[in-house]
């Protein structure tokens, strides 16, 4: 199972919405994480290098890749895991286990803290409008118990 292979700055290794069914570990070099990407509301995501991984959601759950990856530096190594190779990979490699773990942790916990800001942007802008709610009130107020819910939480790194 080696599965290795160099890429040079720009290839696209998945493109966001296709089918996936292989996840790669960068063992060299960098590559850009990109909502939308080519598209004038592009954005870059993260950026991964050396040890990281990617891909793995789409190996785990069948879903379409959620993300375009783009290499970012000439002679980046990446490794492929396909389905075939996931539990052979998995043992030879058992730290990787807990590094996609923390991975997906973080990504969950962004994910969480820019649904917060979102549902805090909505609040304080209810707030202000509070003159013309009329036909809108019932909706108000479950965007207000919403939005009370999310600021009070308080987000431990270790939960």
């Amino acid at each position: 199972m080696n599965n290795t292979k160099e890429y040079e700055r720009g290839t696209v290794i998945v493109r966001e919405g296709e089918a996936g069914s292989s996840m790669f570990e960068i063992r060299f070099g960098r590559v850009g994480v990109y909502r939308d990407y080519g598209k004038a509301s592009e954005t870059m995501l993260a950026e991964l290098d050396t040890g990281k991984v990617f891909g793995e959601m789409s190996l785990l759950d069948h879903a379409p890749r959620s993300a375009t990856v783009v290499v970012l530096e000439d002679h980046t190594a990446l490794t492929e895991v396909t389905e075939e190779d996931f539990y052979a990979y998995f043992e030879q490699n058992p730290s990787m286990v807990l590094e996609i773990l923390g991975q997906m942790c973080n990504r969950l916990r962004v994910t969480t803290k820019n649904y917060k800001d979102a549902c805090q942007t909505v609040y304080d802008t209810v707030e202000t409008e509070k003159k013309g709610e009329t036909k809108s009130k019932s909706l108000l107020g479950r965007i207000r118990e919403l939005c009370d819910f999310y600021s009070t939480m308080s987000f431990h790194p270790y939960y």
